[in-house]
This record gives C-alpha cells, sequence and structure tokens, in this order.
C-alpha cells in the first residue's frame, strides 16, 4: 500500500490536512497516512508522531527559547519519514519547521508537495530562492502566488482557498441566541485570537480591554470566543476574567452559529479574517508582535496590507489596527464604529469581491484540487 505522510504544525494546517487526507481516501482507497497532526488528523485516522501544539509557536523570540526542543522533533520527524519512506510528503503551512523538513529529507529522493504556500512574497522575499531546491510544488490557496513562486522555477498549482468549503456562512443565529440564552437586543461580538500561543498570550488581553471598553458605549455586548485546540487551555485562562463575561465555543457548527449571530467581529489578521469575511461578519483586524519581531517586520514588508481580505481585495476593506496600533482605544474607536453601522455595507461588498478570487481554476472544491495535485506528484 502506499504511504502518504502529512506534517500539519497549526490548527488551521490541521483542519486542511484532515479534507486533503478525505479526499485522498476517496480517490485512492488503498492509501494508508502516517505524520503528525492535531485533533482534526487524528479523526482522520494519523495517530501523530508527537503532539501538534509543540510546533504552534511564531516569532523570532517566541521560537528561540524553544530551539532545542524544536530541532529535537525535526530530528524525530526525518527518522521516522526515512524510516517509513512514503511515496510522498506533504506539508502544510508552518513553514518554518515544515521546510525544513523538507531540505533534510530531500536526499532520500521522496516527492515534497507543501500546502499552503509561505507569505516570502510578503517579506524576506529571498528565502523563495532557498525553497526551489527543497520542495516539487506548491498549493497555493491565493491566485497571486503561483506567478510569484514560478517565477522562482518553483511548479505551483493553485487550488482555491479552503474556506470555500468551511461552512463558515452557513450558520443558524437564531439556534445560537436559544443555545446560550442571549435576549432580545443583546449584541453578539465574535473575538478571534489566533491558534498559536504566542498571539493568544499577546492579543487577548488587549481584545479583552477593548471589550470592556466597548462596552461602556454599547450595552448588551456578548462576546464569543471560539476555542482552537492547542491554545483552548490559555484561552480560557486569559478570557476568564472579561467584563463582559464571553461565551466560548468549541464545537464547529456551534462556531458557524455564532459567526451568524454576530453583529461585529474582533479578528487576528490571517485566515481567520477569510473566514470571518466568507460569514459577512464586519471586522476590525488588530495584531501584537514582541518589538524586536515587530520592528524586522516593518522594515522587510513588501506588501501594505495584513489581513488577507485586504491583500485580495488591493483596497483597505477592513480597518488594521497593528503592532504599536494594536491598542485598546484604538480598537474600541473602530469596533464601536462597526456596531453603529458606520462602514457595515462597504465591508460587505468588499467581502463578495473576494470570495469571487478564491474558487479553484480546475472545479470542484480546494481539498479535492489539492488531493488531485498530490496524486499526480505520486504517480511521478
Amino acid at each position: 500500500m502506499t504511504l502518504v505522510y502529512v506534517v500539519a504544525g497549526e490548527s488551521s494546517g490541521d483542519v486542511l490536512g484532515a479534507r486533503l487526507v478525505a479526499r485522498l481516501r476517496e480517490a485512492r482507497p488503498d492509501l494508508r497516512f502516517a505524520g503528525i497532526g492535531g485533533e482534526r488528523l487524528a479523526e482522520a485516522g494519523i495517530e501523530s508522531l508527537f503532539p501538534m501544539r509543540e510546533l504552534a509557536l511564531m516569532g523570532l523570540l517566541e521560537v528561540l527559547p524553544n530551539i532545542r526542543a524544536l530541532a529535537r522533533r525535526l530530528d524525530e520527524t526525518v527518522a521516522d519519514i526515512a524510516a517509513r519512506r512514503p511515496a510522498v510528503l506533504v506539508t502544510i503551512d508552518s513553514p518554518g519547521f515544515a521546510l525544513r523538513v523538507a531540505a533534510r529529507v530531500r536526499p532520500l529522493g521522496i516527492p515534497v508537495v507543501h500546502y499552503v504556500a509561505p507569505q516570502v512574497w510578503a517579506w524576506r522575499q529571498g528565502r523563495v530562492k532557498r525553497m526551489a531546491g527543497r520542495i516539487d510544488r506548491i498549493l497555493a490557496l491565493l491566485p497571486f502566488e503561483a506567478p510569484f513562486f514560478e517565477r522562482a522555477g518553483i511548479p505551483v498549482t493553485f487550488v482555491g482557498h479552503p474556506v470555500l468549503e468551511s461552512g463558515a456562512d452557513a450558520g443558524d443565529a437564531a439556534r445560537f441566541r436559544r443555545r446560550h440564552g442571549i435576549a432580545e437586543g443583546e449584541r453578539v461580538v465574535l473575538v478571534m485570537p489566533g491558534s498559536r500561543r504566542t498571539e493568544v498570550g499577546r492579543l487577548l488581553p488587549i481584545f479583552g480591554e477593548t471589550l470592556r471598553l466597548v462596552a461602556g458605549r454599547h450595552p448588551g455586548l456578548r462576546p464569543v470566543v471560539p476555542l482552537a485546540g492547542p491554545v483552548e487551555e490559555a484561552v480560557r485562562d486569559a478570557a476568564a476574567g472579561w467584563t463582559p463575561a464571553p461565551i466560548l465555543v468549541r464545537d464547529l457548527a456551534d462556531k458557524h452559529d455564532a459567526f451568524a449571530a454576530a453583529e461585529a467581529g474582533l479578528i487576528k489578521s490571517g485566515t481567520s479574517s477569510l473566514e470571518v469575511a466568507m460569514a459577512g461578519v464586519p471586522m476590525v483586524v488588530g495584531y501584537k508582535l514582541n518589538p524586536v519581531t515587530g520592528w524586522l517586520i516593518r522594515r522587510m514588508a513588501k506588501v501594505k496590507y495584513a489581513s488577507i481580505v485586504n491583500l485580495l481585495a488591493d483596497a483597505p476593506v477592513i480597518p488594521e489596527l497593528l503592532i504599536e496600533d494594536c491598542r485598546p482605544p484604538l480598537l474600541a474607536e473602530a469596533l464601536g464604529r462597526l456596531l453603529a453601522g458606520e462602514g457595515v455595507a462597504e465591508q460587505r461588498e468588499g467581502f463578495a469581491r473576494v470570495m469571487s478570487l478564491l474558487s479553484p481554476p480546475s472545479g470542484g472544491s480546494p481539498s479535492e484540487a489539492a488531493a488531485r495535485a498530490v496524486l499526480a506528484t505520486v504517480r511521478a
């Protein structure tokens, strides 16, 4: 039987990997799977080599204290791949770890497909040259990524964005309000602080204070925070003292119902902004880094926007308050404007334009397009 080895390093990659495995099984029931993942890949039948949460780190100063542990996990991963000799290695997002794995297994002659193009087009563009010798194909989620990587000699397949099959736009607002006892007149605000421990630790105190400020001007606020597996405990701890108290949701259907019920969102920049945009929830994007990492990114950034929605629209559809601007008073002012109805229609018009760009040109769903690309690499 043919073995596919999958490496995912964070929650979003775990979801992508699970969908990919399901589509691969449909196309090739003879396939076997192994690798590293979280809860979703475990449900898909992959027993993780070690806990995925150990890889969910971001930022230079966050990674450095864990460098020895990460190096050990890198060695373990490479040794496991060498022992199993899969027909293809699929690394998903988490480029810091994934591309090191790819470089180490390259001498073994195992084809490597990297799912989710690293955002080197945004900063550190010189890294794309090093990638060319490590991977055989990139599966890109965004339409403008293919030309960038192809210029460096890396084959790319634009497979479409998985947000299109997330169900983010299929929630039931009335069901959510009934389930959580939300009274008529109370206003749901969605809060999404990310899926990495460092992001949660830095953003949730800021978001919590922002909500306290907004609640003083907009009574009846009910914050809702979806829980992501690797950071669930950190979110619960950080949000425990919030005023107003948050509703914490773990179930995916409940999360999508929360999207439908939300009047506005306070969202970490990144993929989550696309998910919220698909649900039509007007939002403010915030992101905080430690000062050193923030300074480096400011100097090296090659793009005008941080959120994918704004990048695809090539316009400031969503207000972005980043790094030194990610402060409760500024966030509260922007969120308050949305709750007052200012700019809501314009955001939703921008969301519709962005969503129209994300379907795979080959047809079908993004996960089906990704599975076709992986299987083509296996056959090659």
